[in-house]
């Protein structure tokens, strides 16, 4: 599942495709999104995917991703929310596959071995997350700005997507945040894994699978694609 619903705001103006919704402005002259789609469309084990854009985008998708849809490649309207996103992608998904691995369309430049990576723990019945070790200092300050602690970072990891799951597992895990709103303001789908108390591993992520964000994210990711064939 490739979540592409939100709007982008922090993306800003400016370069090729500016005004348009952040995962589908040009970089390196392809589409974001599409740069996104082509790692898993192009992976022998990977099955149907579903992308989810904003409700109107879903019923009147670009005309380049209206031309590539098909059994393989479907579309689902987003929700409110990235937990509501993600799970109307989840009911859009055909029945069949036991595994599922979701991931943001601002991260364009995913390799097939962080697939590989993600796939394997899943198979094995736990969550997996690819994660960097953090190279900054970490501070905590209070509402002043004033610090209050250095936080050790020695065991804390800045995670990434694709995460990958069990489907029965993230089935559950939506189906509660589904029904209890308050669990569903999660930042990705891991976190409503960890509060059903299921087992989720961190696997070694890679640090060309940046997010694209902000306006010098997009500068950053035309730099890349400079090194990655389209």
């Amino acid at each position: 599942m490739i979540v592409a619903a939100g709007r982008g705001i922090r993306a800003g103006a400016g370069g090729p495709g500016a005004g348009e919704p952040k995962q589908f402005r040009l970089v390196g002259g392809v589409p974001l999104l599409l740069r996104a789609i082509r790692p898993f469309a192009q992976h022998p084990r990977i099955g149907p995917i579903v992308v989810v854009l904003p409700p109107q985008h879903a019923a009147a998708p670009p005309e380049w991703l209206r031309t590539l849809l098909s059994d393989r490649l479907l579309i689902a309207a987003g929700g409110e929310q990235r937990q509501q996103s993600v799970d109307n992608g989840l009911q859009r998904l055909p029945r069949g596959p036991s595994l599922v691995l979701v991931h943001d369309a601002a991260r364009p430049f995913v390799e097939r071995d962080l697939i590989d990576r993600v796939l394997a723990v899943a198979a094995r019945g736990e969550a997996a997350v690819p994660g960097l070790p953090l190279a900054d200092t970490l501070k905590e300050t209070d509402a002043a700005g004033l610090v209050v602690r250095t936080v050790p970072r020695d065991r804390l990891v800045a995670v990434q997507t694709p995460q990958a799951f069990p489907r029965a597992m993230l089935e559950a895990a939506h189906q509660r945040a589904r029904n209890d709103p308050a669990t569903g303001a999660a930042t990705d789908d891991a976190a409503l894994c960890e509060r059903l108390g299921h087992p989720v591993r961190i696997v070694a992520g890679s640090a060309r699978n940046i997010k694209i964000t902000t306006a010098e994210d997009f500068a950053l990711a035309e730099a890349l694609a400079a090194e990655v064939p389209a």
